[in-house]
């Protein structure tokens, strides 16, 4: 054997030596999985804590009222005063009706009336608020008016009708004038389901607007001008 082969000899490393060698660039590769999984780790226990954080924030922006939602919950407490008061005088005034279309009309609209304050109960429970009334001193000025008209036309008159109709549309006029703001209002606040039952009283209150005026137009009117 010459001195090359014994060179080479030493220098060899033995199977068992072999084995337990392992490249550098195996270890850069389980270097890099390894750095790979802690930052996966640290992005999702970040995107956690911005989550729980949104979640506290959205519940304090729910606790905490704007100025419009506190306006609109005004509101709400003004009109459910007075679809109470409504009621009352609806009681009333049908009583006072010449013509029986009218005094239907009338009847039926105070049917619609009670469902539209358990409807008003509804959008305060959805709303996590108490239902509560605040006085109107717009809908008393309406309806104290409406009596007024009734009590300076002749008892029996068709006139009496008139004044009956005329009245009972100025009280129609506030309530569309009311909900129709109340729908825009809850639809910008995001309240959806508020939005829709709002809107279904608003279509009642403009149906019974028109049907007012169609027994005016067809008969009460005429036959009030030849009393």
């Amino acid at each position: 054997m010459n001195q090359k082969d014994k060179n080479s000899e030493k220098t060899a490393p033995s199977k068992s030596e072999e084995s337990t060698i392992i490249p550098v660039e195996e270890n850069k590769a389980v270097a890099g999985k390894k750095q790979q999984s802690a930052n996966e780790t640290n992005d999702s226990a970040q995107e956690t804590d911005k989550q729980t954080d949104a979640k506290q924030n959205g519940m304090e922006k729910n606790n905490s009222h704007s100025e419009l939602e506190k306006f609109f919950l005004d509101a709400l407490q003004d009109i459910y005063y007075a679809e109470g008061k409504i009621e009352e005088s609806l009681a009333k005034i049908k009583q006072k009706a010449t013509s029986e279309e009218l005094q239907e009309a009338i009847e039926d609209h105070e049917l619609v009336t009670k469902k539209q304050i358990l409807r008003l109960e509804k959008v305060f429970k959805l709303l996590g608020e108490e239902a509560k009334k605040k006085k109107c001193d717009a809908i008393d000025g309406i309806l104290k008016e409406v009596d007024e008209m009734v009590k300076s036309t002749k008892d029996g008159s068709m006139t009496r009708d008139v004044a009956i109709i005329i009245g009972s549309q100025k009280v129609e006029h506030y309530e569309i004038a009311t909900y129709g703001g109340l729908v825009q209002i809850a639809i910008t606040l995001g309240h959806e389901k508020v939005a829709d039952l709002l809107e279904t009283t608003l279509d009642e209150e403009e149906e019974t607007d028109y049907l007012l005026t169609e027994i005016a137009e067809e008969h009460v009117n005429f036959e009030a001008a030849e009393e």
